[in-house]
């Protein structure tokens, strides 16, 4: 024993001063005297297993070594996987004797054993923690304490000779190794190394239970090549292969396998070898086949290769290939104990007769061979002590807690003795001739923490089943200690490396054993590790990551059940939502109570019952609760165990936050996250809710308000969600608390200065209108209202940013469905606009725009018409600041300009172009105001379109021609959309759904005559007043006031004709002459599109009387065709109002030519009359081609009672037409004889003359044709001797104007043209008139004009 304990102290020493000088041999001696000890659980040797533990537990004190040992070895294809196999014998061993197993062990030995690997795996990780420390610079936030527990370190070596100046020297060596070793790797590459060997022995392990699929794996994955030469050096000098799969693979006959089986046997040199060693050399690398046809075919080809390496031994390979069956069978004979009778030499000798090609071989030969044979057996190569094949390879296949918790250590399958030193010498013998062929020999000090990486995942799932059992099963004070020290090294561990799903396998086991979810069975294990969870919050809490959310929820359940113990009364005494009776009675049902906790006082039983009752760590909420009854039993635990809770203050809980700000900038992050979770899981129940996390959430983030602005934005954004969320709860209470105590956080940060151009005031209020908008909480609404109320007035010089949220709060509330929230919003902005407006655009001009759409908003309200009034006044407020140049962005242009010119800036402010930052500013305004055109309140229309002209009109000399150009199209032309689209349905709705005219005008009737008149009259007026500036905007003018009267409403038409007649009449003094020529073409459009049309009358009527005549057959076609009627009925009404509009709107163009031309007419030129003229005449001629189709007359009579027109039709409108062109006629050779001249006035005037006397006569003689009045015969019979009287007398004075006007010709005109008058005058002295006065005027001029000119002539 002295002698064991001996050799592990030298060879710590060679491990802790000369690993890197050994590293073969240590690859041969760890296994031989470590692992070949540690991993014999059930026949181990109890003083030996101890001196290896302490061996160990030494081992792990430099914290280099362990990373060296996984990196040199488990890493290293040729090498044995020394860390994992130490990681996992360390695994049985504190998981004890399987049961059943037969051992020499004492439970007393066996709890030692236990205990001491424990303490080997803790230290391990301690390890392992204080490497990555080292190598990271991480410091303890708090050095963990040695416990009376732990032994010294001195005791860890107690019986075993150290040299402890050694293992410091190795310490110093270990330090300095890295920065000498110029071979450093790096740790990737390693890990590709690590991977590679696993992945090797993946395909080893496939191979030896099917050959051929593991050699099509390994060449696949690139680990062989293909050529049966290298496919055989990997079988011959792979280990780990099962040397019975090998002769398998060999004998097989499928070609590649024949390939590697030749080469395989090729690559011996059996030359000057015995025949029997030639055998033993071939079979010491793989197991003969048990299959007859695979033997023949080794030995087949093992007989032509020795042959060929020994040509002289046999006449022929047939001597040698028989003569091989034959050892193998004497072999088999000899040292098989099954076989009783053994085979003699004679029999051997009679066997082998003859086989040399009929000869025999010689007997000395053949005696010789036969007792080599005999005493000395042909077998294979021994494996390893351990075999590869039974190390763990892959413990990744452990997916879950369950099953890591459950791993039960499989007995081993083997019983075989010990071997004796003397195999042991032996072996490790040809491992050290092994090692001295391998070329890698280079050992690599670890310096690169991602090494660390692969040993944790090789070692986490054995530290996790070894942890975890005893602490559950377990009541000693020491393993629970060992216990929970494991866990919180491997918690830092995994943490630092950021191995999440390792790290929460540990901490949610961890967690599970605090038992707060169960508080009925607390014990104080699980008090220690409540303690050990607080721990790791504060040392490892910048490496937590989301496991943050484990840890608030134990400190959260804590919290519940130390208020239980204090009898302090539960949050849902103020926050549980309103029950119905049901539930009521359920939590009614009586459990028994202790008297204790009746003292707790009233109110407080139901919740502590709730804790007693036990439930599992995932379905129990953080609150604890789980369903079922209370037992005595459990309410007395619990008294007990609330007690037991007292150990830990807190304080101590609370430190947890109060630290917070010492997180990192990411770490602080993750435990507002996981803070945010656990709140709402404590907030989800209705019945039970809790508001701890909440208040913390406020408590950390007031604790960390001094961070940098790029964390902050990162905290606020995680807890605006959450504000968010919650403010929108249905549980009143705890939304109210929410809002509040986002207000609270809100007036704090508020006191912070925020600078120009930064947003964080913004982000950091949005959770306010974000609640405003979705929450469906009166209250909640109007605690918004008044907080934000309460921040703008008491914070106003801070605010900067934050005036775009809270104008997006008010904004939201002006369109509240209940009017106090609109009241109490309103009160606000109307006190900021009056007393704050400066501060608003301070920093950010954008809130300007922001304020306008607030005040719009608040012009929409439907409760209270004097909040609307005084929005719009506040809006003309804005305006005239905006025009000042008062704002940020118009007052820094305006310095610009001033700086760039060198000159002062105009009095009358900055101009104003269509630019973006303009736009931004001015359109907000000026489109809310326009869009108030349509509100159905009168008094806000009108006061909408004041305030819209007024700032227009006193402030648009700021602006140049591009922004009138966009205020004329997005803000003045819509006012009028709307309207015209609703008098200009579409036309088939007009005419297939029989749209009601009549009812439509009485809807629009208001609007028309008291806000678009208005409105269009407006627009001419601006249009004229900054006529200069926008002069060419003029075809948008006029294509807006055509298209009023080209609209088929005689409202419209109308107000359109008004303003045109305005527009010339106001600017035609500014109007060039190519303006003249744009604005009179527009009208003589305007006009011929206004034509009326009586044809579609008579043929809308003709079909509808045919249908009528036609309307017989089956009762389905009746309704069919009776639905039809109605429908050209409504057609036919539609028509005739069309009709009625246009004549309306021809009399009033014909009344404006009039007006224009009186006005105007001296500034007009030849094309501006001709314009003026033709569309008289036009007019005119259109009216009378109507009028004078008899026909159509005739037709339109027998509609009389539908359509309600005279007849003619178009009398006035001709004669008004007539009459006016030749009023121009005439006045244009008296006013401008050189204009007359131009546009040919003579002819014009005797064309007139002509037809208007025609026209005359026509009515008074001729009558209706003798055919159209035998086809009207069957019809209505109008009396033509009256109606032609009336339409005399209507024409007359027109002929009456027309006599006139000849008479005033120049004798030199009649002279030219009496042919042409004097027969139509002859004709109406011998006509019948309507009236006396036609005589009369013709009498006048026979008198005055042709009776001189007659006796002129005779003379």
């Amino acid at each position: 024993m002295n002698i064991f304990q001996l050799s592990c102290s030298i060879f710590m020493s060679l491990v802790s001063r000369f690993r890197a000088g050994l590293k073969a041999e240590i690859g041969v001696f760890f296994p031989m005297i470590v692992l070949r000890v540690l991993e014999n659980v059930a026949q181990a040797n109890f003083q030996q297993k101890m001196v290896v533990l302490r061996f160990l537990e030494k081992l792990c004190v430099d914290s280099q070594i362990l990373v060296d040992i996984f990196l040199n070895y488990d890493c290293d294809v040729n090498s044995s996987n020394i860390f994992e196999r130490m990681v996992n014998g360390l695994l049985k061993t504190a998981q004890g004797i399987p049961p059943g197993a037969v051992t020499s062990l004492s439970p007393l030995q066996d709890a030692t054993l236990k205990l001491s690997a424990m303490k080997c795996l803790v230290a391990v990780l301690r390890s392992m923690k204080n490497w990555v420390n080292k190598q990271l610079r991480i410091t303890d936030a708090q050095p963990h304490k040695v416990s009376e527990s732990e032994e010294p370190a001195e005791a860890l070596s107690a019986g075993m000779p150290t040299v402890q100046e050694g293992v410091e020297e190795a310490t110093e060596v270990s330090e300095a190794r890295p920065e000498a070793n110029g071979e450093t790797t790096a740790a990737s590459t390693f890990e590709q190394r690590r991977a590679y060997k696993l992945e090797l022995q993946e395909g080893i392990s496939l191979f030896n239970r099917k050959p051929r699929k593991g050699i099509e794996f390994l060449i696949k994955a690139n680990k062989v090549g293909d050529s049966p030469e290298e496919l055989s050096t990997f079988l011959k000098n792979t280990s780990g292969l099962d040397k019975g799969m090998i002769g398998d693979y060999l004998g097989e006959n499928e070609d590649l396998a024949l390939k590697v089986m030749h080469a395989y046997v090729d690559s011996f040199n059996f030359q000057g070898m015995e025949f029997d060693e030639a055998i033993r050399t071939l079979l010491l690398g793989f197991r003969l086949p048990g299959e007859a046809q695979k033997i023949d075919r080794i030995m087949e080809k093992f007989a032509e290769r020795y042959c060929k390496c020994n040509p002289e031994a046999f006449s022929s390979a047939d001597t040698a290939y028989v003569l091989a069956y034959s050892v193998i069978l004497l072999n088999t004979d000899a040292h098989n104990p099954q076989v009783k009778n053994k085979m003699s030499k004679a029999e051997f000798l009679r066997n082998n007769r003859g086989i040399n090609d009929g000869k025999d071989i010689p007997e000395d030969y053949m005696g010789a061979l036969y007792e080599r044979i005999v005493k000395n057996e042909i077998k294979l190569k021994e494996d390893p002590l351990v075999a590869p094949s039974k190390q763990p390879t892959n413990t990744s296949k452990i997916l879950s807690l369950d099953a890591i918790l459950n791993i039960v250590v499989r007995k081993r399958n083997d019983d075989k003795a010990l071997e004796t030193s003397d195999d042991v010498i032996r072996h490790m013998q040809e491992q050290f001739k092994a090692k001295a062929s391998k070329s890698e020999s280079v050992f690599y000090p670890a310096s690169d923490v991602a090494i660390l990486r692969p040993m944790v995942e090789v070692c986490w799932a054995p530290m996790l089943a070894a942890f975890s059992v005893p602490l559950d099963q377990s009541e000693e004070e020491v393993v629970t200690f060992q216990c929970l020290e494991g866990f919180r090294y491997a918690v830092h561990v995994t943490s630092v490396m950021c191995m999440k799903t390792q790290r929460d396998a540990f901490l949610t086991s961890l967690a599970k054993f605090t038992s707060l979810h169960s508080a009925a069975d607390i014990k104080q294990k699980n008090i220690d590790a409540i303690k050990a969870i607080i721990a790791i919050a504060e040392e490892d809490g910048n490496y937590l990551q989301d496991a943050w959310e484990h840890i608030l929820t134990c400190v959260s359940r804590f919290e519940h059940l130390h208020l239980l113990g204090e009898g302090a009364p539960p949050d849902a005494t103020f926050f549980a939502a309103p029950q119905n009776e049901a539930e009521k009675s359920k939590q009614g049902l009586k459990s028994p109570v202790l008297p204790v906790l009746r003292r707790k006082g009233p109110g407080k039983l139901q919740y502590a019952a709730a804790a007693a009752r036990r439930g599992s760590y995932d379905s129990a909420g953080v609150g604890g609760h789980a369903s079922g009854v209370v037992t005595t039993e459990q309410m007395n635990n619990l008294v007990t165990n609330l007690n037991m809770l007292e150990q830990i203050g807190s304080f101590e809980m609370n430190r947890i936050f109060t630290r917070s700000q010492n997180l990192n900038s990411e770490a602080i992050i993750d435990f507002v996250k996981a803070l945010c979770k656990v709140s709402t899981e404590e907030l989800r129940s209705t019945t039970d809710p809790r508001v701890f996390s909440l208040t913390k959430i406020v408590e950390i983030a007031h604790y960390n308000m001094n961070r940098i602005r790029l964390v902050w934005s990162s905290i606020w954004h995680v807890l605006s969600e959450f504000f968010i969320t919650v403010g929108c709860s249905e549980n009143l209470s705890v939304a109210i608390f929410a809002m509040d105590s986002l207000r609270q956080l809100a007036m704090k940060f508020l006191e912070r200065e925020e600078l120009a151009n930064y947003n964080f005031q913004n982000e950091f209020m949005k959770p306010f209108v974000i609640v405003m908008r979705k929450s469906n909480a009166v209250e909640i609404r109007e605690l918004i209202i008044r907080c934000v109320s309460q921040m703008v007035l008491s914070r106003v010089n801070n605010v900067k940013s934050g005036w775009k949220i809270m104008f997006m709060v008010f904004t939201t509330a002006a369109t509240d469905d209940h009017k106090s929230i609109v009241l109490l919003a309103f009160e606000t902005i109307e006190k900021i606009v009056r007393e704050y407006f400066p501060y608003i655009t301070e920093t950010e001009t954008t809130t300007f725009t922001d304020c306008v759409n607030c005040l719009i908003a608040f012009t929409n309200s439907r409760f209270n018409q004097d909040v609307s009034l005084n929005a719009i006044a506040f809006l003309r407020f804005c305006a005239l600041k905006l025009a000042e140049g008062e704002l940020g962005a118009a007052g820094k242009n305006k310095d610009k300009d001033k700086d760039k010119d060198n000159k002062p800036s105009k009095a009358e402010g900055p101009t104003f172009t269509d630019k973006d930052d303009h736009l931004y500013f001015w359109f907000p305004l000026l489109v809310g105001l326009s869009e108030l055109s349509f509100d159905p309140r009168p008094d806000i229309r009108k006061s909408a379109l004041d305030i819209l002209f007024d700032t227009l009109r006193f402030h648009g000399h700021l602006f140049s021609l591009g922004l009138w150009e966009r205020v004329f199209d997005s803000v003045l032309f819509p006012i009028f959309d709307s309207v015209r689209r609703a008098m200009d349905p579409p036309i088939e709705k007009r005419e297939s759904e029989g749209l009601d005219l009549e009812q439509t005008e009485v809807e629009v009737d208001a609007w028309l005559y008291e806000t678009c008149t208005l409105a269009l009259q407006l627009v001419v007026d601006l249009f004229v007043k900054f006529y200069v500036v926008v002069n060419p905007l003029v075809s948008k003018i006029l294509q807006l006031l055509t298209g009023f009267i080209k609209r088929s409403h005689q409202s419209l038409a109308a107000i359109g004709v008004a303003a045109f007649v305005r527009l010339i009449n106001n600017a035609g003094e500014l109007f060039s002459d190519e303006k003249w020529s744009e604005v009179l073409l527009a009208l003589k459009e305007a006009a011929l599109e206004t034509l009326p049309d009586a044809s579609k009358i008579v043929e809308t009527a003709e079909i509808q009387v045919a249908q009528t005549m036609q309307q017989r057959g089956p009762r389905a076609v009746y309704f069919e065709r009776n639905e039809s009627m109605i429908n050209l009925r409504n057609r036919l009404h539609y028509i005739v109002a069309d009709m009625k509009s246009r004549t309306a709107v021809q009399l009033l163009l014909v009344q404006a030519a009039n007006e224009i031309y009186n006005i105007h007419g001296s500034r007009m030129t030849a094309t501006h009359a001709m314009l003026l003229l033709d569309m008289l005449h036009r007019i005119a001629v259109h009216a009378h081609s109507i009028n004078g189709d008899f026909v159509l007359r005739s037709k339109l009579q027998k509609l009389q009672s539908i359509t309600q027109f005279a007849d003619p039709p178009l009398l006035r409108l001709e004669s008004e037409s007539y009459q006016v062109y030749l009023t121009l006629l005439q006045r244009l050779p008296l006013e401008k004889p050189d204009l007359a001249r131009d546009v040919d006035v003579e002819s014009r005037l005797v064309e007139l003359c002509e037809e208007v006397l025609r026209v005359y006569l026509n009515t008074a003689i001729a009558g209706l044709p003798s055919q159209e009045t035998q086809e009207l015969s069957s019809g209505w019979i109008i009396p033509l001797g009256s109606s032609r009287r009336r339409e005399l007398t209507s024409r007359g004075p027109l002929v009456i104007a027309t006599l006139q006007a000849i008479s005033g010709f120049k004798d030199s005109f009649l002279e030219k043209h009496l042919k042409q008058f004097f027969p139509l005058l002859a004709s109406l002295i011998s006509c019948e008139h309507g009236s006396g006065d036609v005589l009369l005027a013709l009498s006048d001029m026979f008198n005055s004009w042709i009776g001189p000119f007659i006796l002129k002539a005779k003379c």
